[in-house]
């Protein structure tokens, strides 16, 4: 794959005003672009690698000063991308950056493409694909928890393990190979149902990461959670309790939310979209009528509902309306008020939807707040437990070429132990398995695919 000999530069820091800005520049000018716009107490052909230097970049047209700046030269291979880097430590408004961005590229720099220094980083073999793509996820982490599994992606925790599932292919296919050369010779290999139990061995171990998947999305993509229910069920108070703070308006008149808003929180290292919708009831009114269609656009894309029933009444028609149209969503129902004194019983609750069990709780004081948020957790991840695994998969792309492989191998487990067909099917298959798991690293990957990973990548990075 062809790795490009030009040198790129790009702000590194996000937009908007702060103490310190960056711009990064890499390739094989990085260093000869540092001397034409660096000016310092110290000799720029003398400068060492990875020191902090303090100076003036200069416009080489006028000879002013554009920003007081510190600056590092990281020679290859001993940088991010592998090549020659320079990183200029500006003050971080972005005129400054703008003005520091185009003088570097008026001495021979061209601006880089979203997450071009990542990519440059994964050609010159600093970075498996892997790794490339746990870059990305580490600097889109919402939680603590996805941060940890982002950095254990980096560290390259997932490579190492598949690497080591790739090993054990090779020597599958070193002995189906061998008894394909020695099939008319009286040389012994090894015995088919030996080969047999190895690759179930591997198929177990593929098996055990695409396991993960489910909660490793949820860590990385998060969920959205709608609460519903007709008005003054308290729906505004939940949302408040289980924010922590006063965001949404609370008060005792009907249609007092009429927009949706939505928050997140943390609930055991998931980001949870929270979306506090317009109570459900029939109305004449156009805004409010406008407020409750956006209630059932909002809850059919939802991944989960809240369906929140008012304890200290009857049901109404309201809430059979709620509940009948998100029956199939994944559901919890929350009875609220359980401070003041109950309308409703539970048998009453689980004749109407049978098979859900009822959550009580007290917006106002807190009570079954904890419970509640325990169960939108284990809903979402079929379990009340973290994974147990020490890798924990979040990428699609990851997830669909472990399924190829298992499938794959699933085939050739099949075929060896029969022991009807050629070995060489078998050996087929376990060779477009290692495809696919070397997809993952990189190993097999094409150009577009790269190019396609790399775009979602911010400029800089």
């Amino acid at each position: 794959m062809l790795v490009r000999d030009d040198t790129i530069a790009a702000i590194a820091t996000p937009h908007g005003v702060g103490g310190i800005g960056i711009v990064r520049v890499s390739g094989p000018d990085a260093e000869g672009i540092c001397r034409i716009l660096f000016r310092t107490a110290t000799d720029t052909n003398s400068l060492k690698n990875h020191h902090l230097y303090h100076g003036d970049i200069i416009s080489p047209e006028t000879g002013s000063s554009i920003d007081e700046v510190l600056l590092t030269l990281m020679r290859k291979p001993h940088s991010y991308t592998g090549e020659d880097t320079l990183e200029i430590n500006c003050h971080g408004g972005h005129l400054i950056l703008q003005a520091v961005l185009n003088e570097v590229i008026k001495a021979g720099a061209r601006p880089a493409q979203p997450g071009e220094f990542t990519k440059r980083a994964y050609l010159n073999d600093r970075l498996d694909l892997s790794q490339a793509e746990a870059v990305m996820d580490l600097i889109t982490a919402r939680t603590d928890r996805g941060r940890a599994i982002a950095l254990s992606g980096l560290k390259g925790n997932l490579s190492e393990k598949l690497q080591l599932i790739r090993s054990s292919l090779i020597e599958i296919l070193t002995a189906l190979e061998s008894s394909i050369d020695f099939t008319e010779e009286d040389i012994s290999s090894k015995p088919h149902h030996n080969i047999s139990k190895d690759v179930e061995d591997v198929i177990i171990r593929v098996e055990n990461i695409l396991s993960t998947y489910k909660e490793g999305k949820l860590v990385r993509d998060g969920l959205s959670v709608v609460i519903t229910g007709k008005p003054n069920v308290g729906k505004s108070s939940l949302l408040n309790r289980l924010l922590g703070e006063r965001r949404a308006i609370v008060t005792s008149i009907p249609g007092t939310t009429r927009d949706f808003i939505e928050e997140t929180i943390n609930i055991r290292g998931i980001p949870v979209k929270l979306t506090d919708t317009a109570g459900v009831r029939k109305s004449s009114e156009a805004i409010e009528k406008e407020g409750i269609e956006f209630v059932w656009e909002k809850a059919l894309a939802a991944d989960m509902v809240i369906i929140l029933i008012d304890g200290n009444t009857r049901f109404a028609d309201e809430d059979f309306e709620v509940i009948n149209r998100n029956r199939n969503k994944r559901m919890v129902l929350a009875i609220n008020k359980l401070d003041l004194s109950h309308k409703i019983t539970d048998a009453e609750i689980t004749d109407i939807i049978p098979g859900v069990e009822p959550m009580w709780i007290s917006a106002k004081y807190g009570d079954g707040i904890p419970e509640l948020k325990e169960k939108i957790y284990s809903l979402a991840s079929d379990s009340g437990e973290h994974m147990a695994s020490d890798i924990i998969l979040t990428n699609l792309r990851h997830k669909n070429a472990l399924e190829k492989a298992a499938k794959l191998l699933a085939a050739a487990k099949d075929n060896i132990s029969r022991n009807e067909t050629s070995p060489e099917l078998a050996a087929f298959d376990i060779r477009d398995a290692l495809d696919h798991l070397g997809d993952i690293a990189g190993e097999t990957t094409t150009e577009d695919v790269l190019d396609r990973i790399f775009s979602n990548f911010c400029i800089g990075k």
